[in-house]
């Protein structure tokens, strides 16, 4: 192991621990490395100013994290991030309401639809072709009609 890595104040093992854990959290986003960086941080920096030992170190870096953790979770479900869009990545669900033209018609509860420039199944009561139907709901990749 290299001499410099040996010699290393502690302190900077936490500065370093807790810039890398931030780092991380924007490659594996999920709201909680970041707060383990910042548990390493602070353990960092009162090392820095403290003349405190490694084992109490580790329990200082253990309580920040509980700490900075369960005030999160506590917080973020008193105060729930709502999307300003929910059904995003969901192109079915986004489609209900919608009208649509039967591009086949709908026997056997079966037929396709236009979408923008594309077709997709869909399901419900018979229908001819050229027929207009609004979209219910969807299961999957299939849109659910009913008569427009």
């Amino acid at each position: 192991m290299p001499e410099w890595l040996t010699n290393m104040e502690p302190h900077w093992a936490w500065l370093a621990l807790g810039v890398l854990l931030a780092a991380a959290e924007i490659v594996a986003p999920g709201f909680f490395l970041v707060w383990l960086g910042a548990a390493a941080i602070a353990t960092g920096l009162l090392a820095w100013v403290l003349p405190i030992g490694i084992p109490l170190q580790l329990v200082v870096f253990a309580v920040l994290s509980f700490v900075a953790l369960y005030t999160t979770r506590r917080w973020l479900k008193a105060n729930p991030i709502t999307s300003t869009d929910p059904h995003l990545n969901q192109r079915g669900a986004r489609l209900v309401g919608e009208v649509l033209t039967l591009t086949r018609g709908i026997e056997n509860g079966r037929g396709r639809a236009k979408v923008g420039d594309g077709e997709w199944p869909v399901r419900g009561p018979d229908a001819a072709e050229g027929s207009r139907v609004r979209v219910v709901s969807a299961d999957g990749g299939v849109l659910v009609v009913e008569p427009a």
